[in-house]
Order: C-alpha cells, then structure tokens, then sequence
C-alpha cells in the first residue's frame, strides 16, 4: 500500500454490517475502503460498494474471492432489505409528486420529478429491453387502468417500452445524470446487438480505438446520426487515409538515422491462397508496405527473389540493413540469392521462429513430454467442468491456469511456469472440504488429477523444465517485442539459456542434447554477423567479456562492417575508432557513461556518449535499431482475401487503401503497446488453436443435463497480479553480465563440419 495512506478508526457510529469486513484509509482529503479478505482498494463509492464487492452482486464492483460463504450471504440479505426499503420509498415519491398521473408524456414526467434544471441523458432505448432489478418501463398502471405513458418501477421484469415516439424498433427514456448504471446497461446492449449482428468476435472491444468511439458518441449527446454505408467508404476512409500516412511518415523518416529491417511474413488462409506481406520495421514502428498473393508460385524462390528485390528498391537500398524471413528452403535460397544482388545488406532468418522450433523439440524429449502430458490432464478437466473452473478461479484469485502464448509451443512452457506460480492455489483446492464433498471429484480422472497435484515428484519435475526453459522464453518475448529493438541482446540470450541448461543438469552428456537441439535450429545465427554486431556493440555486454578468448566475435563484427559501409574511408575511420571503444577512452570511460550501460538503452547509450568516435557511433545504431524478429499479431484478414480476388479497378484501389490502413492502424498500436489483451478467456474460441491441448476434451459431454453450461462460469481476472505469481523480472535485466564460459564460445564458433556433425548425433537421439 501506498505510504501516504493514514488508516482511520471506523466510527461507532456506523452499524452498516460491511464496516466489520473492510477497513478505512485517509489519502489526502480523500477517504478509501480496502477489503480484509482480498486486499482490494475502492477509492470512491463508499460502504455500499464494498457490500456489492462482498456479496458478488453484478453492480460497480468487481466479486471478491476470498470473501467467506456466510459474510456473502449476509451482505446479500442487507442488499436485499436496501433494494426494498428504496423501492417503497420510490413509491411514496411517485404518489406524492403525481409520478403515475397518465397524462403526463415521458419527459414531463422526469421534468416534474427531478425539475427543469436536472440534467438529464437521453438515451434511444430499443422496444425490449431487459433490466437488472430497479427500474422497469410498463405500459400498464398498477391500479389496472392502461396509459401508454405511464411509466413505474418494479424488480426483474422485462417489459415493452412505451410507444411514444411512433417509431417501430426504438424509443426514447430519459435518466437523470448519474445514473450510469442504468446507462451502461443500455449502451451494452445496444453494442452488444451491432457486434452479434455483422458477426464481430469479442475481443475486437480491445481494440484501442473502442472506448473513443463510445466517448465521441456521448460526447454529442442525443440524436447523434452515425456515418452512412457511402461516408464509410468515401469521406471518413479519405480522411483516415491521411491520418495513417502522416504515421507511416515519421516511421520513414527515421530510416535516415536508424536504417530498417524488411520483414517477410506469409500467411495461409485456409482455401488454397497464400499471401506474403512485407513490412518495414525501425525503432518509431512497423510499416505496412504492400501484400502479393504467391498462391500459383508456392515453391518458387524466384518469385520471392523477384518480390524481395522489388520491395528493396521501393524501401531504398541505402535505408535497409536486412531482410528477414523464415528457415523455410525457398526463403533460404531466394535470401541469400537477394544478398548476393546487394552485397550491402544481410538475409536474416526469424529468431522467432527458430526459438519456436527449439520449443517444439524439447517438448518431444520424453522425460518433457511426460510433464507437459501430466499438465494437460489436469488442465482438460478443471476447463470441461464449470463448477471446477470457479473453483479453480477462487482458489488462485480470478487467475488461470492456462498461460496464452504467441505459438503452441510458447503456450506450453509459459502455461507449465504458471503451474508452478499457482502450485500452492491448486493443492489448496483439490484438498479442500469443498472439493471433496463435491460431486465432480468422486470419478476416475479426479482421482487421477488429485494424485498428480499432490504428487511431489511431478512438481519437481515441473520446477527443473522450467528452470530449463525459461531463459528461452525470456529470450523469445525479447525478440518479439515491438517497443524495443532486440538485436542487442539475441546473443547474449541464447548465451544465457545455454548456460542455465548446463547448470540445471550438470553433466555433459545430460545437457548436451538439449545444446545439440538449440545448436541445430540456430546454426543460422550463431555465426551471423549482424547479431555479433548487436553483442559487441552494447556496451552492457561487451565490457562484461573477460580474457582474449572471443576474438572470433570481432571478427565476425568485421565482416559485419565490410558488407554495410561500402565507402571504405568511412571504414577505416571506424576501424581507427574502436580502439576508443576497447579501451574505454574518452567519454566512454566517464563515470556517468559507466552508470548507464545498466540503465539506457543501447541506442541511447551511444548517442549521448558516442559522439567522439561519430563514424562507429553512427554503424552502432543503425545495428542496435534492428529487430530479430517477425511481427506476431491478429488482425483480420477479410480485406486482404478480397484485395486479391478480380474486381472493378477502382474499387480494387480502394480495398488497397484499406489494407494499407487496417494493417498500420494495427502496427502502430502494438509499437506504443496501447493495444491491451487483458482478460482474455482461455476457453475462448479465438485462441483455440494456441490451447487446443489445455482445454479440449477429448469427446463433448454437453448432453449431460446436470452439467452446467457456458452461463455458469466466472469470468478470469483482468489483471494478474504480480505478487500472485511470485517476483517478476525484467527480462532485459535478466540477461545480467559476464561470459565467461569457454565452452559456450567454443560452441559458437563451431566450424559447419562440427555442426553438421552434431545435427547427425542428436537425429540418433
């Protein structure tokens, strides 16, 4: 808790029964209640928040889920004798103001109750409308006479609304201010219909620009008219045309001073049509540039050696450093086809995707495949049981157990990490008095999971995979992320994620088959000029080295040098002035300068301290500005199918422009990390593919009649919270400093016969 929060005495005089339940904080002028069961803090709302809190009542408040079974039933009951105390006091209002006169219109009737000078919201209100237990819209009057404007308040009833603006499908009610409750409850429904109706999946309300959308609306107040069919594809698209560009601009500004990365992402749609978009990606964000349908030239890499060369030149030869695409063999060739025609630039395979394939290897080892199999089963039955779902959910605190990944593979090993976090949560349950007096838990596959949760061996296991592991997932959120360039740092992860391998199992022969596995799906990186480059060039790592013992490093910076800086007089100025650099001379070996290596980034490092040696200075952050990777997102794909499909030449330029903005208003977001994916639903079927194994029975039970369906389960916590699932580290910081084991280097430096040899060893594996 914050330090300037002062606790307060509850005052005697409060006899609410949520005062015993919560306790009371003073920050500044303002007073906040925090629960005593979960910890939460309310900063507004007062006790009756707190009770909603308590009682799991739907309301202002999320559920608390630690609260006791008994003190919920008490706030219930003290929730329900405020709800009818307030109703008859409502009535007793209505008859003395006249409320139910039938030939008063809606609006005078508001006017009379609240005056002329309330401020009011209007609010169309569709013919049905469903609420939820305070005011209902009635065409009948409770002594029995009909007044179509007569309106009345009665719990959990679902009435017509009154007719009284001759319009077939809406009406329109008016609710004082603040009664937002009654407001969000009609906006969500009315959103909820626009997003079931044109088949929108749910988590397009993540999008970054849902909330503005909601607030523009409001902000113009009743009788707002949205855009028409023709001012979508017309006016509002030309417009958002222009706001894009001037973003794609300050991205190709920048290639000026940092250079960029050509990014080469195919993509199957399922119906026999491959599509191959490429990006341009540089420290201010990624930039769409232009999609080719490859269908009738799958395998061809001259067709991609074609596309690759037109899009170099489009970007500009002296702007791009590298090109990166997958290990597939047609890549492979067209890649290196590609820098044969630029000797100026470098084909780099997708860290990403070899980290994946490493992923996907380890998990087939068998003394892994057992754990991950074991991990399963548990999962597939706590998610085909509702009621074991809301268990599972109180007991880690609204946490899930699934960990939603970028790829399958990453999914398993960040969802077995989650099982270790949340280990303590699900051996609390499965011993608990409510899950063994509980139906579910008396069948076989309980049995089953009972025993593997409580089984210490299997968490051991599960502790030493993920020791194993983690420096590789570390290294692949790195390499993903698009708010920081990650070419710095790939070879000091795969550094470390060896090394954690050989600690975790000691003897040679133990983890050298995990090291053959890593050295094969890497062999296209460990030697690659550029990420040596990105190595030599932090200063966090390089002056972290000790001993003459990597020499091959520099000379891998050497040719990195040779193939980027064409002039060779601006070569020999650099080469004159990594001599400063080694030593540590000049401003480099400044106090301040020594300080930062830990703390700015390595860009930011070199423009503030590099200016006596400006020729590496600029090479270094041209180097330090790239990424490892390509781009991961959704985004949906409607567009891009029919961008390809023969149509009208006009309208076809128009489904270009749309691409060009649905794919950059979505790059844009995911570099400044506005685009959130907080509470996401593990068993949601947009994910499915990522989580099949974790949740998928392997046959449906929905016949079942006492089995409860989708209705019945809570939904997970938007936030997780860190102190939940034990201490989080950066995974930058984890990277730490200092390499000193030889044989890591040796590793590195392997000549293609060593590796070829290896490759042959672990097939025998």
């Amino acid at each position: 808790m914050a330090s300037n929060m002062e606790p307060v005495a509850v005052n005697s005089q409060k006899h609410d029964p949520a005062w015993k339940h919560c306790q009371m904080f003073k920050a500044g002028d303002r007073v906040q209640l925090k629960c005593i069961y979960c910890g939460k803090i309310f900063k507004g709302g007062g006790i009756h928040r707190i009770k909603e809190h308590l009682a799991g009542q739907k309301g202002n408040a999320a559920t608390c889920l630690r609260v006791q079974a008994d003190v919920r039933m008490q706030m219930l009951e003290s929730l329900n004798g405020v709800a009818v105390r307030k109703r008859k006091k409502q009535k007793l209002a209505e008859e003395m103001s006249g409320f139910g006169n039938p030939g008063n219109s809606i609006v005078e009737v508001v006017n009379n109750s609240c005056g002329l000078n309330s401020d009011l919201v209007l609010l169309p209100v569709p013919e049905m409308i469903e609420h939820d237990g305070e005011m209902d819209v009635d065409g009948d009057r409770e002594d029995g006479m009909s007044g179509k404007s007569s309106v009345r308040k009665k719990k959990g009833r679902v009435r017509k609304a009154p007719d009284v603006l001759n319009s077939s499908n809406a009406s329109l009610v008016v609710y004082p201010a603040g009664n937002s409750k009654r407001a969000s409850s009609v906006v969500n429904m009315a959103v909820g219909r626009f997003f079931f109706d044109v088949g929108l999946p749910a988590d397009a309300a993540n999008s970054p620009y849902f909330q503005p959308m909601i607030d523009a609306i409001a902000s113009q107040g009743a009788g707002a008219v949205g855009p028409s069919y023709h001012d979508l594809r017309n006016s509002i698209l030309r417009n958002v045309i222009h706001e894009v560009k001037y973003d794609v601009d300050q991205c190709t500004t920048a290639w000026g001073r940092t250079g960029c990365s050509i990014l080469v992402d195919e993509w199957d749609s399922g119906k026999g049509i491959t599509f191959v978009n490429f990006y341009a990606y540089c420290p201010e964000g990624t930039v769409f540039l232009r999609s080719a349908d490859i269908s009738r030239a799958i395998d061809s890499a001259d067709i991609l050696y074609e596309l690759l060369k037109e899009i170099v030149e489009q970007v500009g030869l002296k702007y791009v450093l590298q090109v990166v695409t997958t290990i597939e063999d047609r890549y492979v060739i067209a890649g290196k086809r590609l820098t044969d025609t630029f000797p100026s630039i470098f084909w780099t395979p997708c860290a990403g995707h070899c980290i994946d394939l490493m992923l996907q290897d380890i998990g087939e080892l068998p003394r892994v495949k057992m754990v991950l199999d074991q991990s399963r089963s548990i999962s597939r039955y706590i998610y085909s049981n509702a009621d074991v779902i809301n268990m599972m959910r109180r007991y880690t605190f609204g946490v899930d157990l699934v960990d939603i990944g970028t790829t399958r593979s990453f999914t398993n090993f960040m969802t077995l990490k989650r099982m270790i976090d949340i280990r303590h949560s699900l051996q609390s349950m499965v011993t608990s008095e409510e899950w063994m007096e509980s139906s579910y838990s008396k069948d076989q596959e309980a049995y089953a999971v009972l025993d593997t949760i409580s089984s210490q061996s299997f968490w051991s296991s599960c502790a030493s995979i993920t020791r194993l592991i983690d420096p590789l997932l570390r290294l692949s959120r790195i390499v993903r992320s698009q708010k920081m360039p990650a070419m710095g740092y790939v070879f000091a992860g795969m550094y470390r994620a060896k090394e954690a391998i050989k600690k975790e199992l000691g003897t040679k022969e133990e983890y050298i088959i995990y090291w053959s596995i890593i050295d094969r799906r890497w062999e296209q990186l460990q030697r690659h000029p550029l990420h040596a480059a990105g190595f030599y060039l932090n200063p966090k790592f390089f002056y972290s080295l000790e001993g003459d013992g990597h020499f091959h490093i520099r000379s891998l910076v050497y040719d990195c040098i040779e193939r980027l800086v064409p002039d060779q007089k601006v070569v020999d100025k650099i080469m004159k002035e990594t001599a400063a650099y080694h030593s540590g001379a000049g401003d480099f070996g400044r106090k301040m300068a020594i300080r930062a290596r830990e703390t700015l980034l390595p860009t930011e490092w070199w423009l503030t301290y590099g200016g006596g040696c400006p020729n590496l200075a600029r090479l270094a952050i041209r180097v330090l500005s790239q990424t490892g990777c390509l781009i991961q997102h959704k985004l949906d794909k409607i567009s891009l199918e029919n961008l390809h499909k023969r149509t009208n030449s006009l309208e076809h330029k128009r489904l270009e422009d749309l691409v060009y903005v649905q794919y950059n208003m979505s790059l844009k977001h995911m570099a400044s990390g506005d685009k959130q994916h907080e509470g996401v639903d593990t068993i949601s079927y947009e994910h499915i593919d990522l989580v099949e194994d974790w949740v998928t029975e392997k046959e449906f039970c929905s016949d079942n009649p006492a089995r409860k369906g989708w209705m019945d389960v809570d939904p997970p916590a938007v936030n997780v919270n860190a102190v939940q699932l034990g201490s989080q580290i950066d995974d930058v910081q984890a990277l730490g400093a200092g390499f000193d084991d030889s044989e890591i280097f040796e590793a590195a430096n392997d000549s293609e016969e060593d590796i070829a040899n290896k490759n042959i060893g672990n097939e025998s594996l």
